[in-house]
């Protein structure tokens, strides 16, 4: 029997369980048997995949899920335009420019040298306040780069700062607010629109920010 359900792709981590907490709230329970990737709740209104963080927006761009649950970090690094349904207030955190402790109190250079997983993000933030900035990319941990030379200083998401402590490093300057959204593609969007919206008002009456779009429920980010 082919589901009627609403495709959604779902990151796997930290976001998962407190996305799966706030569906349960509202009455909806979706859960992955052991080692399966997709699932589907028994009101037969979710269908979810179950996806690596980066390659979300891959899915939903694709249409191979209609919907998806992403942080505004992964949102940016994609590239790809989405509407945004929701705003939700769990899982957010902070884009920051960090480096050693020790060197915390000095002015930060007129040219920087940042290594991050982050590199579209800290070439448009720098660039479009006129600063210089050397991008070195690394997909593991940046933390690592200032302590062994490679770069001075890290573009990176921080929630607690309790990684930073631990590795002798501090926060030289918040960056940016990162939450994290419902998204659709768009075309998905308007093909499904009044069953997204019924999901949209019912996950909004829980702890979430319903995006201001105007006519429509989703923009383009």
């Amino acid at each position: 029997m082919i589901s009627n359900a609403l495709t959604i792709a779902l990151p796997k981590g930290r976001l998962l369980d407190r996305f799966q907490e706030h569906l349960a709230a509202c009455g909806i329970r979706i859960a992955f048997e052991d080692r399966k990737l997709i699932a589907e709740d028994d009101s037969n209104t979710l269908r979810a995949f179950l996806v690596k963080n980066t390659d979300l927006p891959v899915y939903v761009h694709h249409g191979i899920a209609g919907l998806g649950v992403c942080g505004r970090d992964v949102l940016y690094e994609s590239g790809y335009d989405f509407f945004r349904l929701l705003k939700f207030t769990f899982g957010s955190t902070r884009m920051c420019l960090a480096t050693k402790r020790e060197q915390a109190d000095r002015a930060v250079p007129g040219h920087l040298t940042v290594a991050t997983k982050y590199t579209r993000f800290a070439r448009d933030y720098f660039q479009t306040r006129g600063i210089p900035v050397e991008i070195i990319r690394l997909n593991g941990s940046v933390e690592l780069a200032p302590l062994l030379g490679l770069a001075p200083y890290i573009v990176d998401l921080v929630e607690t700062g309790s990684t930073l402590k631990a590795n002798n490093l501090t926060v030289v300057e918040e960056l940016e607010k990162i939450g994290v959204y419902l998204i659709a593609n768009p075309a998905y969007y308007k093909f499904n629109y009044r069953r997204v919206d019924t999901l949209v008002s019912l996950l909004g009456q829980r702890d979430v920010e319903i995006e201001d779009t105007g006519a429509t429920v989703g923009k383009i980010d």
